[in-house]
């Protein structure tokens, strides 16, 4: 037996023996046994009082107390025998009391140090567990380990029994492979009859009926737009942002005129990757201040609108000159006739399939959107359109194959509400809802090499793809 066992031993017995004590010695010292002590006068049975039980008590002829037992009152016989009896064992009751006391201390340690074993004793049984467990596992790491090995030796039993079977192997593979040399056979006397330079030839001729198919088509009509896909955030609310659409397909330059107003610097970039890194490859400084944000870059020249006036302006960014000027006559300028969000968007230059076109509007047309078709050299008007229009409540607008197409607002739910064909003179109230994802739409403009709307919402760069409806042309079409 451990010490901390012996221990509480030897506590257990040294508290047998006081209880075997009080419970025969103790009852006999306070008259707690079955004997009776009479007296002359009758016996008298007592209630129990606080702290002991009195069986009785009497007086003797010479006035003594006798008492079975020492009831707690100081008012009994204090002098006689008994009860200096009783005070004696008061004083052993005390003094085995203390003496209790000090072994309820020492027992009450040992019990804490028991306690502690105890706890120390389930720590290590759950230790002992885990090694039992960290057994099993390490057994089944090895196991699994042994079994690896053997997986890896299992694929050498075939090899030796295939180098017994090497020459049915060798057979075998012939077959195989002059049964490879019978589809291959096949399959050259299905392609063989067509040498590279057919084939080239077939191609070349399928791109030249595409080619002669597409002059066939006439003009789109718009059906519906997608997106937007997000380019680039970059900017004030206000701004515009281009390509040319009559540059060659390696030339894909991309310039960028931020604000609508105060400003004549216009940056250009390389391509649309340089314009998203922001690379800036030249930067131009306009001699005029710009006006709106309906600008356009066409055929390597920018044209926009003279700041407070109705003048336009093209000029070349290669020779960083002004080319041409005009004054586009009755046209409303410096937010007389702008589009519905303001910002000095009067006269709203654009390109399409057939050429430049002017949209703004004029006190003779009520303040309803007039369309100019401009000649790009001398910015000379060469036809103009009147339409019911007006300017004021259109969102934006853009240009697709000589049909002007306008927003109903440059907010949340805007869709293309009107359009208007130059070609037959004629309008109607069309459906086509857009996604303004950012809220707030300053510039909108068609690119017919990219079939893209090129827009500015909010400061944030975006590219709308359309979907065209093109009929082809007959031999009767004009």
């Amino acid at each position: 037996m451990s010490p901390p066992l012996l221990k509480l031993g030897a506590v257990l017995s040294t508290m047998a023996m006081i209880s075997n004590w009080m419970s025969q010695t103790l009852p006999s010292l306070v008259g707690l046994n079955t004997t009776r002590i009479t007296t002359s006068d009758t016996l008298t049975q007592i209630s129990p009082k606080e702290g002991w039980q009195v069986y009785s008590s009497a007086q003797d002829p010479d006035g003594r107390c006798i008492c079975t037992v020492v009831a707690p009152e100081q008012n009994l016989c204090s002098r006689d025998a008994k009860s200096r009896q009783l005070r004696q064992l008061l004083e052993k009751v005390q003094n085995m009391s203390q003496s209790i006391e000090v072994l309820n201390l020492r027992t009450q340690r040992d019990f804490q140090y028991v306690l502690k074993m105890e706890t120390q004793m389930k720590g290590l049984k759950a230790k002992f567990r885990q090694i039992e467990d960290d057994r099993k596992t390490l057994m089944t790491k090895h196991f699994q380990e042994l079994k690896e090995k053997m997986d890896e030796l299992l694929p050498l039993i075939p090899v030796l029994e295939q180098y017994k079977t090497d020459a049915k192997l060798i057979t075998q593979f012939k077959e195989e492979i002059r049964n490879l040399s019978t589809v291959l056979t096949g399959i050259q006397e299905e392609i063989g009859a067509y040498d590279y330079e057919e084939l080239h030839q077939r191609v070349v001729n399928l791109e030249s009926r595409l080619r002669d198919c597409m002059k066939k088509l006439t003009c789109g009509k718009l059906m519906k737009i997608t997106g937007p896909i997000t380019v680039k955030i970059s900017g004030t609310r206000f701004g515009a942002w281009m390509t040319d659409p009559l540059a060659s397909e390696k030339n894909n330059r991309v310039w960028y005129m931020d604000s609508y107003t105060n400003n004549k610097i216009v940056r250009e970039y390389k391509s649309m990757a340089d314009f998203v890194s922001g690379a800036e490859s030249r930067t131009y400084n306009l001699p005029f201040k710009w006006a709106g944000t309906n600008h356009v870059v066409y055929n390597g020249s920018l044209y926009f609108n003279k700041y407070q006036s109705n003048i336009i302006i093209k000029y070349s960014f290669d020779t960083g000159q002004v080319l041409a000027q005009r004054s586009l006559e009755y046209a409303g300028f410096h937010n007389v006739y702008p589009y519905t969000w303001g910002g000095f968007s009067d006269i709203d230059l654009m390109a399409d399939e057939i050429g430049l076109w002017a949209v703004y509007a004029t006190n003779q047309n009520a303040g309803n959107i007039v369309i100019s078709q401009l000649n790009q050299d001398t910015l000379e008007v060469l036809k103009s359109w009147s339409t019911g229009y007006p300017k004021r409540s259109a969102g934006e607008s853009f240009m697709i194959c000589g049909t002007l197409y306008v927003t109903n607002s440059h907010l949340t739910g805007a869709k293309v509400y009107y359009s208007y064909s130059t070609k037959t003179s004629t309008y109607e109230y069309t459906d086509i809802p857009f996604h303004n994802q950012y809220f707030h739409i300053s510039m909108l403009d068609y690119n017919a090499r990219d079939r893209a709307l090129y827009a500015w919402n909010n400061g944030h760069q975006v590219l709308f793809n359309v979907t065209l409806f093109h009929v082809i042309k007959t031999e009767d079409d004009t």
